[in-house]
């Protein structure tokens, strides 16, 4: 029913390319299913050199940009890195026949293919999304259609091209990876109708579209980065790595910082530290120019001031700014929903808050995940051990990262232990399934095989503790007899 419905909106091109598209896949998918995991892990290799190679990449990336108008090439390179990273991670796991085995509870874990794996593309990685999830997908050995989002869908095409000629050199169909070329809307959703599994990366509408596929689908939430920086932070440091995050392709990515909610002992330096590091302190009317240009009316975020440089972003707003500038930093002015600053901004803008007393900073930063970003991400810049493990009691978020750029850390780095992704699970807080990144376990089924261990049944007493009464026990016997 899910199918028949998502065609309504589909011409007949669109359906026959649809058609064609999984007829290809299920005959790919016999195929790679027979692969042994010394096969897979060199298919995987394949395909990740041919796109991340620093002189390939680097086309992608001016392509992507050129195509949508979104981002920033410099910073976007080091996302190549991130698929060194997915590469890292899957060839450090087993994927085929025995994946983990637990003699002591007498179970052995299987690896099977997920099946036709939807992937829906979003516009700000229309290059790394895709080699991501190829990556994770050959691992696994699915087949994997990609939908790329309308506005940069010929730079996904042209990275998919480019797996799909390394699978071919390596004996392997290409049609293991495929992407769609009349894409749009429905014909999104009418893939996502069909295939077995969806990993959904992008803006809520398409992930609640997933969701409400009739497929089982992985999907992110929104993000709304917020950072706690207390009074035993090195100044400096918090300074930088909030710079790289912010203008990590111009704060395009959910995962940029959006808020710092810093320690009023140190918040002037703080303030100086960030200037010092190419931030923009808006003035009273600046802060009001661009209220009024990065939200409209109905408090929703205007799309022609996402991922775009802080000059740029100054100029739509009716002002200007140094070239030399890197970002823009307003005053908080409150925090809720009818504080705009205090949402999600995905651009070269963030928002500074004061806090006295770490209790007030877990009051403050609950409230701003009460306006969005709630699943998502947190952080905070402290040596203080006993605030880092109360932030981690308290923020209702997926994952925490303590002193690092969040941006450049939350999915996954070569310093910190996440698993490398480009989707970024966020619970049930998010409207999410999973509450990790999600990695090649996710694009597994798998078979567990149980033998017989010697019983492991605890007593009454050890099971109820000082509830266990044997009189009742023994009275039920009584009753039963």
């Amino acid at each position: 029913m899910a199918a028949i419905e998502a065609r309504k909106g589909i011409n007949e091109e669109q359906q026959q390319e649809l058609d064609e598209v999984f007829d290809r896949a299920r005959k790919a998918l016999a195929i790679i299913e027979t692969y042994d995991q010394a096969k897979v892990d060199r298919l995987c290799q394949a395909v990740a050199w041919a796109v991340a190679n620093k002189q390939t990449f680097t086309r992608l990336v001016d392509m992507g940009i050129g195509e949508s108008g979104l981002g920033d090439a410099v910073s976007r390179m080091g996302k190549r890195m991130k698929i060194r990273g997915v590469l890292r991670d899957a060839l450090r796991q087993k994927s085929v026949g025995i994946i983990e085995e637990l003699p002591e509870k007498g179970i052995v874990k299987y690896g099977k293919p997920a099946g036709i794996v939807a992937c829906i593309v979003p516009t700000t990685n229309p290059d790394l999304t895709p080699a991501g999830n190829a990556i994770y997908g050959i691992k696994a050995r699915d087949v994997v259609i990609f939908s790329p989002h309308p506005r940069s869908k010929r730079t996904s095409f042209e990275t998919v091209r480019l797996m799909r000629e390394a699978l071919e050199r390596e004996g392997a169909p290409a049609d293991i990876l495929q992407c769609l070329t009349r894409v749009n809307i429905p014909m999104s959703q009418a893939l996502m109708a069909r295939a077995d599994l969806i990993v959904a990366t992008g803006g809520q509408p398409m992930v609640r579209a997933a969701y409400s596929s009739g497929t089982p689908a992985y999907g992110v939430g929104a993000g709304n980065s917020t950072m706690i920086i207390d009074e035993t932070a090195n100044i400096e440091e918090a300074a930088r790595n909030t710079r790289l995050s912010k203008t990590s392709d111009f704060g395009s990515g959910c995962s940029a910082d959006g808020n710092l909610i810093i320690e009023a002992s140190i918040f002037d330096r703080l303030l100086a530290q960030l200037q010092q590091e190419g931030g923009h302190l808006a003035s009273p009317a600046e802060k009001e120019l661009l209220r009024k240009a990065m939200w409209d009316d109905e408090r929703h975020r205007t799309v022609e001031t996402v991922a775009i440089a802080p000059q740029q972003l100054a100029k739509i707003a009716g002002f200007e700014i140094p070239a030399d500038r890197k970002f823009l930093i307003v005053h908080g002015d409150g925090i809720g929903p009818e504080h705009h600053y205090s949402g999600e901004k995905l651009t070269t803008l963030l928002a500074v808050y004061p806090y006295r007393g770490f209790d007030q900073a877990l009051d403050m930063m609950r409230a701003i995940y009460e306006v969005g970003g709630k699943g998502h991400s947190c952080g905070i810049y402290s040596f203080d051990e006993d605030h880092i493990h109360r932030l981690a009691m308290a923020a209702p978020v997926s994952r925490i990262m303590v002193r690092q750029p969040q941006s450049k850390a939350n999915a996954g780095a070569f310093n910190n232990g996440m698993p490398m992704t480009s989707s970024l699970g966020c619970g049930t807080w998010g409207g999410n399934i999973i509450s990790e990144n999600v990695n090649l376990k996710h694009y597994l089924n798998t078979t567990w095989v149980s033998v017989p261990i010697k019983e492991d049944k605890p007593s009454d007493e050890e099971l109820f503790g000082t509830f266990y009464d044997p009189a009742l026990e023994a009275e039920v016997e009584t009753i039963a007899t």
